[in-house]
């Protein structure tokens, strides 16, 4: 046996090795918790989701219980959001944490799709099934989002009425106003031209173009930005179903959306709002500004860091906790 094939056996053994470790860490951890997460599916739209459910253990029989319906912002996949879906648990709720169509473990083509009315649609079929299961009471359901998804739970607190509670973390607001520039029009015209060379293409090919997500400072990419690409290449990058890729489709399709245009509809459902304190990616000035128009009941809370703070380490449990917090209160498990 040559020494390449000896080494690239070792690395095999090596990587296997670890790859069992982290299942049986994992194994351990969960069966220590005070909830039981499954692996589940929910259809949307012909579709699977991948999605984990979990459930809390000390349910008495027959017992209902309320529940959260969670999903990840720009690209991301459920798996790097599950530090917050165990502190929902832990405190008595049940949650579903999903992937949309095109990402992470669900079912669609083109990968890296991101189409803001197809993932409304993914949120309220995941609102459908919570609600059939035996251990949720369909009348206390909540909604939790961040980045994009923070602006979809704003857009369907506004419209679907199943939604009792709903907790919005770094929302996108109206996406022209954070991320066009209108007083440079030669950027915006290379922009516009970008998109319709793509569009061409794909008509004519059938061929789907895509863009990074993250990219070194300088270099383009959807998040552009030293922020992102470091904190993507820390975290995101070691989810095995991450893709640093959104299709340009993607950049198009969102450049009409608003998800704060009917904020004022939310009320009487109760709104919480977690922003950071110097947010350039969704910029803290226009959260704000959106939240103003929110009525009554609503809460702001501002943790002190950048976007990508509330994810990590305690900006993102200060995060977890007030939105907790604001679950029991107003649905009482």
């Amino acid at each position: 046996m040559n020494t390449l094939k000896r080494n690239q056996i070792g690395q095999y053994i090596t990587a296997l090795l670890f790859a069992t470790t982290i299942t049986l860490l994992c194994s351990l951890v969960f069966a220590a918790a005070p909830f039981e997460r499954r692996e589940v599916t929910v259809n949307s739209q012909g579709l699977k989701c991948a999605a984990f459910y979990y459930v809390p253990k000390n349910m008495k029989t027959d017992e209902k219980r309320p529940a959260i319906v969670m999903a990840h912002g720009w690209s991301g996949v459920k798996e790097h959001l599950e530090s917050f879906a165990s502190k929902f648990a832990e405190a008595g709720l049940v949650v579903l944490l999903f992937d949309y169509r095109y990402f992470g473990g669900s079912e669609g083509e083109p990968r890296g799709q991101l189409i803001y009315h197809e993932q409304h649609q993914d949120y309220r079929n995941a609102l459908t099934w919570v609600s059939l299961q035996k251990e949720v009471d369909p009348e206390r359901i909540g909604i939790w989002g961040t980045s994009f998804a923070g602006g979809h739970v704003l857009h369907l607190a506004a419209f679907d009425k199943r939604v009792k509670a709903v907790v919005s973390q770094m929302p996108v607001t109206n996406i022209w106003q954070a991320y066009y520039e209108p007083e440079k029009p030669e950027a915006l015209a290379a922009g516009f031209a970008f998109y319709a060379k793509a569009r061409t293409e794909r008509y004519a090919t059938g061929k789907t173009a895509y863009v990074p997500v993250v990219a070194p400072e300088g270099e383009f990419a959807s998040i552009p930005g030293k922020e992102a690409y470091e904190y993507v290449q820390k975290n995101l990058s070691r989810h095995r179903t991450w893709r640093n890729e959104v299709t340009v489709e993607s950049l198009e399709s969102s450049m009409e959306y608003d998800p704060t245009a009917n904020i004022h509809l939310i009320s009487p459902t109760p709104l919480l709002m977690v922003v950071a304190s110097d947010d350039t990616v969704t910029p803290t000035e226009l959260e704000k500004k959106a939240f103003e128009r929110a009525k009554e009941p609503k809460k702001l809370v501002v943790v002190k860091g950048r976007h990508f703070d509330l994810y990590d380490g305690s900006g993102s449990g200060q995060a977890a906790t007030a939105a907790a917090e604001w679950f029991q209160q107003h649905l009482k498990p």
